[in-house]
């Protein structure tokens, strides 16, 4: 059985050198530092692991998933000695060390890091990130596997299983996130228990949207507070729903779409309180499946419905994203390393922040290009950012001081 913070199974060999300069062009030491007072995780005394050093080595242990604590920092301080700002005696400090480190910074750091960061990163320019006026955004959830401890599976709880005595290996943890389709980055993360719904999570991801965007979601998510909470963001809205749901006509459109109105379950009936919305239903050639999408753009000019339907293929790129995190970030078969559940969000949202980081660096790459960054290829550019020499990136890990800020790499 692998221990956590490996994969169930990998015959890869990492690269034994590791750059951050990805990461620290996106999260520079400056903000870093701004981010801890903010948070009050500023260390009050000189120590072997400073806050500043214990967000990056939390960002590069995301980045080389399946290596150890001590590895990792071991990577993370290659060439210093060769550097004449540091010249002081420093060890690498133990696994043990390092979990007391991390449990010392906690979680809310790098709460704060991603508000502040993670946001679209597309602009007007950017090849298949808009459609008309709306920029494309999509929701969706996923579990992540983490270790099989007392406080995990009180705090995350543990799926059933239709094998042996009925439990699932691992605890999992859920989390509902939002993508920008044209570019990969996840902008906004809402991390909980595996018993909390994905349309749950999702409200604490609402205030993120904002009027220009159009958000896609499969039909997990359609119910009526959860639309007319999207909808009160200013966000434009095309979601799938299934088959079975009441959907009168209301009004035929020329363009074969029709008005129809959805309504609480309680007002199902006298349908007082009923929201307006534009039904769309298509099927694909060879498939006898028919897709009903509901949307809150009821002018059937301003995005006819086969656009809507050749749209909502772009929901699939959320799908994409989650795959880069879990299966190439992460490695087939990931199982999270935190042993108890502060950790666990801790180490998400270290996998949030440098997936981000690699995906701005595409988009990038891809600006200069004139080239579209959905079609670059993430584990390409992931092993190109393992394989930077470490002197470009190695940063000193004692204690570092305002006037200090140009010589932290």
């Amino acid at each position: 059985m692998p221990r956590a913070g490996q994969v169930k199974s990998s015959g890869e060999r990492l690269s034994d050198r590791i750059a951050i300069g990805v990461l620290t062009r996106t999260f520079s030491p400056e903000l870093i530092d701004e981010v801890l007072a903010l948070t009050g995780r500023v260390q009050q005394r000189s120590r072997l692991l400073p806050s500043r050093v214990v967000v990056y080595f939390v960002l590069a242990m995301c980045l080389f998933f399946g290596q150890g604590y001590e590895e990792v920092l071991r990577l993370l301080t290659q060439g210093l000695p060769g550097q004449r700002r540091w010249e002081g005696a420093w060890r690498v400090p133990t696994s043990a060390a390092i979990w007391k480190a991390r449990a010392r910074v906690g979680v809310e750091p790098f709460r704060a890091l991603f508000d502040r960061v993670c946001r679209p990163v597309a602009t007007a320019d950017t090849a298949g990130a808009f459609y008309r006026r709306w920029r494309l955004i999509a929701v969706d959830g996923t579990t992540f596997d983490i270790p099989d401890t007392d406080s995990n599976v009180d705090h995350f709880g543990r799926p059933g299983s239709a094998r042996g005595d009925g439990r699932a290996a691992y605890p999992q943890a859920r989390m509902a996130v939002l993508v920008e389709c044209g570019t990969h980055a996840v902008f906004a993360a809402a991390i909980g228990p595996l018993a909390t719904h994905e349309r749950v999570l999702t409200l604490d991801l609402l205030p993120a949207l904002s009027p220009g965007m159009l958000l896609l979601a499969d039909r997990g998510f359609p119910g009526y507070d959860l639309w007319q909470a999207a909808c009160a963001t200013g966000a434009d809205l095309l979601w799938r729903t299934r088959t079975s749901s009441r959907l009168p006509v209301d009004a035929q459109l020329p363009d074969g779409s029709y008005l129809s109105n959805i309504a609480s379950t309680a007002d199902h009936y006298r349908r007082q309180h009923a929201i307006t919305v534009r039904v769309v239903e298509y099927t694909i050639d060879g498939s006898d499946t028919v897709y009903r999408l509901i949307t809150t753009i009821l002018d059937h000019t301003a995005a006819p419905a086969e656009d809507l339907a050749a749209l909502y293929a772009q929901r699939w790129e959320v799908e994409s994203t989650l795959d880069e995190l879990k299966t190439h970030q992460g490695g087939p078969g990931m199982i999270l390393r935190s042993q108890h559940p502060l950790g666990v969000e801790q180490e998400l949202y270290g996998l949030l922040l440098s997936h981000h980081a690699i995906r701005t660096l595409m988009h990038h790459a891809a600006a200069s290009a004139e080239h579209d960054p959905d079609r670059m290829s993430f584990t390409r550019t992931l092993n190109i950012v393992r394989r930077q020499i470490t002197a470009q990136a190695a940063f000193s890990p004692q204690q570092t001081h305002p006037r200090d800020h140009h010589d932290a790499g």
